[in-house]
Parts: C-alpha cells; structure tokens; sequence
C-alpha cells in the first residue's frame, strides 16, 4: 500500500505554482478555522479589502482589486458582500462623481482589529520552520508579488 510520503511527484516536485496552490489551501483553511464565523471566514479577498480599506481610508475598488489580485467583478461580489455586512460604505468622488471611495464602518474597524489579532497568529501554521526560514520565505513570496502586481498594472 502507497503511503502519500512515499508518492512520487514527479514534474510536480519542481513546480512553484503546485506548491504555492497545495499549501495555500492548508493555509486558507487553517485562517478560516481561526476566523470561525466571522463575517470575513470563507473565501478570498475578504480579509486583504478589510485590511486595505482600514490603512486606505477613501481607497477605490479597483486599487483594492489590483492588490488583491482580483478582477474588477469578483471584487465588486466581494465588496457588495462587506457592504451588506454593514462593513463598508461608499462614497462618490468629490472630483469625479463615477469614482468611488471606500470606507470601513465602526463595525468594518471593530472587525479588522480582531481579525489583524488572529491573522498575526498564523505564523503558528508554519511552527516547525524557524524564523529565519520563515523570514526568508515572506521576503521572497513578496518581493515575487510585487514583481506580478507592477507587471500586471502595466498590462491593464
């Protein structure tokens, strides 16, 4: 009988994308379990728009949606969704009336405090690697993220 150590993963072994996608699953799950029933649990996008809303007061959707790496209507869902949790509010441009800035609500701000609190701890996810390891690993994935973010902006 195979036991899944002893599976061999072939191209896989060597690809990026198959690990980042395996584990983020884990991870994702993992934030979500910690997050219980919390208007943000489930799903992606959520959390980064609380936190991006809370350190950008008066941010437009499409900066978050760029950030967040998400199409413009999968971030419209996703903001109608805090909107209707009472999260959010929009408001218009002052210099353009199509423009719309976003703002967290008292409850959005509440919200974003408790869940900054549980996504600090997800460090505990990774306990068996050290903090340099980890350390290195955030420095790498996130100098990669930026480098897909600008390049993606140049595309739009």
């Amino acid at each position: 009988m195979t036991r899944v150590e002893d599976v061999d993963l072939g191209v896989l072994d060597e690809t990026l994308s198959f690990f980042i996608r395996a584990l983020n699953l884990e991870v994702t799950r993992d934030l979500d379990a910690r997050l219980g029933g919390m208007e943000v649990a489930r799903g992606t996008g959520k959390v980064t728009a609380l936190f991006l809303i809370d350190r950008h007061p008066g941010i437009r959707p499409s900066i978050v949606a760029a950030a967040a790496m998400k199409d413009r209507s999968a971030m419209a869902r996703i903001l109608d969704d805090m909107d209707k949790h009472g999260l959010i509010r929009r408001e218009t441009g002052h210099e353009d009336g199509r423009v719309q800035a976003l703002y967290l609500t008292e409850k959005g701000e509440k919200l974003s405090s408790e869940v900054e609190a549980i996504v600090r701890q997800s460090r505990d996810f990774f306990h068996d690697i050290s903090d340099e390891e980890y350390a290195q690993v955030v420095d790498l994935l996130r100098g990669i993220y930026w480098r897909v973010v600008k390049s993606k902006q140049g595309r739009e």
